[in-house]
């Protein structure tokens, strides 16, 4: 047998009857032959990681806009604790860590400079909208190499709906989709208290003493929870209780950090270098819209520009920026 098999045996022995065995995936777009040592639902992981766009969240803001401080979270750090909470979950519950971990990787590829600043911005302009999640799907389905990845249905379903009215298909993706939320609370809070934005002593007692006191007991609170309401059943979900906590650690971060706080103020400037931007290239379209026009001959300009926005890192928007609308000193000999 080849090594793949024996991994798609021990999925159908091992897993749960509500996984997805990678034996049972509903195939990609375009077929390819499989691989001799991968599964498809590896594969996927494979190719997320070794993606441009992958590379690029390391240089993307994920709430504090180019922080003076090497231990923030970044659009990249932040999509690695998505992982790894969502592993910790999948595996409990027996449900397949391969896809659960390609749909972790892939959540935010899509994501904008500036973080959700920069997803306003485009949402404004362009006339369609925009959503995070969505370009994510139009990353991996046509933007990365050009072509696409080519990945499989389950995880560019749970890739589009982590965050968004819909769910996902798949007990794997609803998994990523609770892991997304359970990571961010627990890092925002952690970054805004590094940052000096809040204080422990400010954070609502109520949902404290329910959650637990450190970042740690938070996170183990709610993954405990999880696990103990999901275990072989067909859904994932909270307990009552943890839930409330959760969604009010949520508003807190709304009310306190991601409005109206110092670390935001910056926003009004990026907001409006984004505009800039946007403005100058749909009226004098520079060299890599044109090359990417070429290879989307069927898309407008307006789309063209806000997939380029969209994948641009926050130092590239800077510099991009600088070079159109600062001027250069002149050196007289």
């Amino acid at each position: 047998m080849l090594i793949r098999e024996i991994t798609e045996d021990i999925e159908q022995k091992t897993l749960s009857q509500y996984a997805v065995k990678s034996i049972n995936t509903k195939g990609r777009n375009e077929y390819e032959q499989k691989c001799d040592i991968r599964t498809e639902f590896q594969r996927d992981r494979d190719r997320i990681i070794h993606s441009k766009a992958f590379r690029r969240l390391k240089h993307k803001t994920q709430v504090f806009i180019s922080p003076e401080g090497d231990h923030y979270r970044t659009r990249l750090t932040h999509t690695l604790e998505v992982s790894q909470i969502a592993r910790t979950i999948a595996r409990a519950l027996r449900l397949n860590e391969d896809l659960t971990e390609a749909i972790s990787l892939g959540h935010d590829l899509g994501h904008t400079p500036f973080g959700h600043s920069g997803e306003l911005v485009l949402n404004n302009l362009y006339s369609l909208g925009f959503k995070h999640n969505e370009q994510s799907l139009r990353v991996v389905e046509v933007l990365e190499n050009r072509k696409g990845l080519n990945l499989t249905q389950e995880v560019k379903d749970g890739i589009v709906n982590h965050t968004g009215n819909r769910m996902p298909n798949t007990l794997e993706g609803a998994v990523v989709r609770v892991s997304d939320r359970i990571a961010y609370i627990n890092h925002d809070i952690d970054d805004a208290i590094r940052a000096n934005i809040v204080n422990i002593e400010e954070l609502p007692k109520e949902y404290i003493k329910v959650l637990g006191n450190s970042h740690k007991d938070r996170i183990n609170t709610m993954i405990l929870d999880i696990i103990d309401k999901s275990l072989n059943r067909p859904f994932i979900k909270m307990s009552d209780e943890i839930e409330c906590a959760t969604n009010g650690l949520r508003d807190f971060l709304f009310k306190n950090i991601y409005t109206g706080s110092e670390a935001k103020k910056e926003e009004i400037k990026v907001q409006y270098i984004l505009k800039a931007l946007y403005s100058h290239l749909i009226e004098e379209p520079n060299e890599i819209i044109n090359n990417m026009m070429e290879s989307l001959p069927e898309e407008d300009i307006h789309r063209i520009v806000c997939d380029y926005i969209a994948g641009m890192t926050d130092r590239y928007a800077l510099n991009k920026y600088k070079s159109i609308f600062i001027p250069l000193s002149w050196q007289f000999l």
